[in-house]
C-alpha cells in the first residue's frame, strides 16, 4: 500500500502529483489496467516479445 505524508502547509495537489508519481514508479496502475480484462496466455507471450525487442534494439 502506497502512502504519502502530507505537510501541514503543502497543498493538496502536490501531494496527490506524489502520490501518482510514486504509484507510476511502483507499477500498480500498469498492473491494476492489465488486470481489468482477461488476457490470453498467446497475447500474453507476444506482448512480452514485442516489449522486449523495443527494450534491446541498438541505436
Amino acid at each position: 500500500m502506497s502512502k504519502v505524508e502530507v505537510g501541514p502547509n503543502e497543498p493538496l495537489e502536490k501531494a496527490l502529483r506524489r502520490f501518482k508519481k510514486k504509484i507510476e514508479r511502483e507499477g500498480i496502475l500498469k498492473m491494476l489496467k492489465a488486470r481489468k480484462h482477461y488476457e490470453k496466455p498467446s497475447e500474453i507471450k507476444r506482448r512480452k516479445a514485442r516489449s522486449s525487442r523495443s527494450r534491446n534494439k541498438k541505436f
